[in-house]
């Protein structure tokens, strides 16, 4: 009957430790082990002694994997006077709560240099949430040249 021997790298990775912990845990004798050539193999059967556990319950099923883009903007509106940065601002951060639970999530970050007369506004989400907010204050930005 073929016994499944498992390396230090395996059973970290199964308990979810790091590899120089369950190193120790051989050297210690919490876990027992064979050495094979310079690297220690683990039985199925020590596994599950130490940890109470069948070594079959620690199989993960391969992570489901979906494809996250994320972007963030940097928008810099120099000759902005406080007034307008104010309003342009607080349609900024009262936008995102219009949107539904569904979206992706989304920040806005805002920021005025009353001494440059400059609005720094960060925007960091999915590409199209952050490509309208552009368009909405190049839209405001036009409308109050």
């Amino acid at each position: 009957m073929p016994q499944d021997l498992y390396s230090v790298e395996q059973i970290a990775d199964l308990l979810n430790l790091h590899v120089r912990t369950v190193r120790n845990y051989v050297r210690e004798g919490r876990l027992n082990a064979v050495r094979i050539g310079k690297q220690y193999r683990i039985a199925g059967e020590d596994l599950e002694a130490m940890t109470g556990r069948p070594a079959s319950s620690f199989a993960r099923e391969p992570a489901r994997r979906h494809r996250h883009v994320e972007v963030s903007s940097v928008v810099e509106i120099d000759a902005l006077s406080q007034e307008t940065a104010v309003r342009l601002m607080n349609a900024l951060t009262a936008l995102p709560k219009g949107r539904s639970d569904s979206d992706q999530p989304f920040r806005v970050e805002t920021i005025y240099n009353e001494e440059r007369a400059r609005l720094k506004v960060v925007l960091i989400g999915s590409l199209a949430t952050v490509g309208s907010f552009q368009q909405f204050i190049a839209a405001y930005l036009e409308s109050h040249a």
